[in-house]
């Protein structure tokens, strides 16, 4: 009987620390997260405070998914962490504590990008009867630094068919939220109020962009051009429309990403859609896809929602598919800030 595959996930890209751990078939046996609530008050992450966390978090962090995982460092088959892309600091922490350990157990590495990780969370397993998506299918690749449909041929294989432009999903949301004057991450928030709100009320700018690609910035400003407009005529114009705003600007988001998407599946012909990253968690985006495959009578994969945001459970399936591969990580790599698929 072959000896079991255990991959250590870390994964420490911006402001949580993560580890996890997975064994055959990407099966999830730990994952633990620890949150900085420190940059609410600054409205937006603080690279240099993010990193100061990350080194004080890090070492209970993974004792903790080990321990849960019941197993010992002893066993690891390999160590997966998140190289890139990220803040610069942030990902050294987890880098450099992924070199330390597995120089002294002596234990392979292996680096993963950040946004393979989020393509394939979807094969993280809670159990081995869990459904996975067939190869080949569209991963709608939604956050607050990138918007790309990404066509997924298998772990390895994947082909950006389309990405925004200038800004992403995740970006308008939180800028949109913040001129409403909205507590960081704004996005959550905005997704809270939309489902009090009448989604038709104001109608803001859609891009027209050839191809696959998204563009956002338009949008942005056309939001900001109609709270600047109300504003002139009523100074609570953003109090008494807030439900209102919020349901607007998320139908909005919605429409564009869906309209690209549905061009994606009839141009590649795949029978199956999945979401991935932050702006996943998003229950507008989540029902409209939903809805989208229905229709169509393909399959969709909708991750749940805590594994749409950053979490070592997806660097460590991503790790594993590596792992199999034997594609391990030199002790020379350095981390990066930006990459895309």
């Amino acid at each position: 009987m072959s000896k079991p595959v255990y991959i250590l996930g870390i994964e420490s890209s911006c402001d949580d620390t993560s580890a996890a751990v997975v064994t055959d078939e990407a099966l999830l046996l730990s994952n633990v997260i620890a949150s900085q609530a420190v940059h609410e008050e600054y409205g937006g992450v603080v690279p240099e405070l993010a990193s100061r966390a990350h080194q004080q978090n890090i070492v209970p962090v993974v004792d903790a998914a080990i321990k849960r995982a019941g197993i010992n460092l002893s066993d690891l088959s390999a160590i997966a962490y998140t190289r890139g892309p990220g803040l610069l600091g942030s990902l050294l922490v987890g880098t450099s504590f992924a070199k330390g350990l597995s120089l002294g157990l002596r234990c392979p590495m292996v680096d993963v990008n950040h946004l393979h990780g989020h393509v394939l969370a979807h094969f993280i397993r809670r159990d081995a009867a869990d459904r996975v998506p067939p190869f080949p299918y569209i991963c709608l690749l939604v956050s607050g630094g990138n918007s790309q449909i990404v066509l997924v041929r298998s772990p390895r294989d994947m082909e950006i068919l389309g990405r925004t432009i200038d800004d992403a999903a995740g970006e308008a949301f939180d800028k949109c939220a913040k001129v409403m004057g909205l507590p960081y991450p704004g996005g959550p928030h905005i997704d809270r109020l939309a489902a009090e709100g009448d989604p038709k009320k104001f109608r803001f700018a859609r891009p027209r962009i050839d191809g696959f690609d998204y563009s956002f910035s338009g949008l942005k400003t056309s939001f900001l051009y109609t709270l600047r407009d109300g504003l002139k005529t009523d100074p609570d114009f953003i109090t008494a429309n807030k439900a209102d705003l919020a349901a607007s600007l998320q139908a909005t988001i919605v429409d564009i990403l869906l309209d690209k998407l549905a061009r994606a599946v009839k141009a590649t012909g795949v029978k199956a859609v999945a979401i991935g990253g932050g702006v996943a968690a998003n229950s507008g985006v989540r029902e409209a896809v939903a809805d989208f495959c229905a229709a169509r009578s393909i399959e969709a994969f909708i991750p749940e929602r805590l594994f749409t945001t950053d979490n070592a459970a997806m660097v460590a399936t991503a790790g594993y598919f590596k792992y199999l591969d034997r594609d391990f990580s030199p002790y020379s790599a350095t981390p990066y800030a930006r990459v895309s698929v």
